[in-house]
């Protein structure tokens, strides 16, 4: 139960890499040092209060520089392999040591780094079309959902961790559903 467990909190905290890379690590440095959480062997780093500040810093400046036009598009270039390291390292942060380092290792690459590439990649294409639809004038409000929804995911994923991968399910049918719907809705209207 807790590999799962630890998965869940994994998987929610990767989630929130991909829409933000530093707000998940430090929210998970801030509940280390406030003894709410226990990062893995080898993973202590998180709960010393200097690598809790310069993630604090590098968040501020991360979430800033997503509200200057045109820099946000080009900051995603960067985050798309930071959130794939992010995730991965969020997940490896939570898993047991009920399985071996391999395993932890192999579930961390690919459900945590996976999860925060996947929600990165969604995130660009919403940046993409705000972009190319507003002129950049939007990516504001996408930018400021972003960031307060990385903040809320990583909490969360903390609380109630199998509640946030539950909710990510329903989540995930239900945007294949509609994109699916979609691509038939626009196969059927299409004149031959």
């Amino acid at each position: 139960m807790e590999t799962i467990l630890g998965l869940c909190i994994g998987i929610g905290l990767s989630a929130a890499c991909g829409f933000r890379v530093f707000v998940p690590l430090l929210v998970m440095s801030i509940a280390s040092l406030m003894g709410w959480f226990e990062p893995m062997q080898g993973f202590e780093w998180l709960a010393m209060p200097a690598v809790c500040l310069a993630l604090g810093i590098a968040t501020v400046c991360e979430i800033a520089a997503y509200y200057i036009p045109w820099v946000d598009n080009v900051l995603d270039t960067v985050s798309t392999p930071a959130a794939l390291i992010a995730g991965t390292l969020a997940t490896m942060a939570t898993s047991s040591g009920e399985m071996s380092q391999f395993a932890n290792w192999a579930a961390a690459i690919i459900v945590g780094g996976g999860t925060a590439s996947a929600v990165q990649l969604s995130t660009v294409a919403v940046r993409g079309i705000s972009t190319a639809t507003t002129g950049g004038i939007a990516n504001p409000v996408v930018s400021t959902g972003e960031w307060i929804g990385a903040l809320l995911l990583s909490v969360l994923s903390l609380i109630v961790p199998i509640l946030v991968v539950i909710v990510g399910l329903i989540a995930l049918v239900w945007v294949v559903r509609w994109l699916r719907e979609k691509k038939q809705n626009n196969i059927g209207s299409s004149p031959l």
